[in-house]
């Protein structure tokens, strides 16, 4: 891949609007995990906010989202890939922005006396679904 190619999926890669209008992969590979990248997202659309127990474990993954799309970046920057090679690292890239998005858009729980128990469970539910991705 010549020094031009690289650049443009550099580009591509870096740009705000990356997974907009985007087909993105049905997985994504963080460390030695894979993520099932749409049941993530949805999971995490159900949410309606996160209990004080949770935040730990949310930063400790969009920390290792963020690690691995800085890995991800600097092997398209420097590694010897081809095109192919190039592009299918461009989608993990924006698999990885769009579920730390995901993570990012989470609110804090306004949890009511009537609502709490269910809520409560959805987050157990959730955050098991977390937990099974990242081991």
């Amino acid at each position: 891949m010549d020094t031009a190619e690289r650049r443009n999926l550099l580009e591509r890669a870096n740009r705000q609007s990356a997974t907009i209008g985007q087909e993105l992969p049905e997985t994504i590979t963080v460390g030695d995990d894979e993520l099932p990248l749409e049941e993530f997202l949805i999971e995490t659309r159900k949410v309606d906010g996160i209990p004080d127990e949770a935040k730990p474990l949310l930063h400790e993954t969009r920390k290792e989202l963020t690690n691995e799309r800085k890995r991800l970046v600097q092997r398209l920057e420097s590694a010897p890939i081809d095109r192919e090679e190039g592009d299918e690292i461009v989608e993990a890239i924006a698999g990885i922005d769009r579920a730390a998005n995901a993570l990012r858009s989470l609110r804090r729980g306004r949890f009511g006396s009537e609502s709490r128990s269910a809520t409560l469970e959805d987050h157990e539910r959730w955050l098991e679904f977390v937990d099974t991705i990242r081991r």
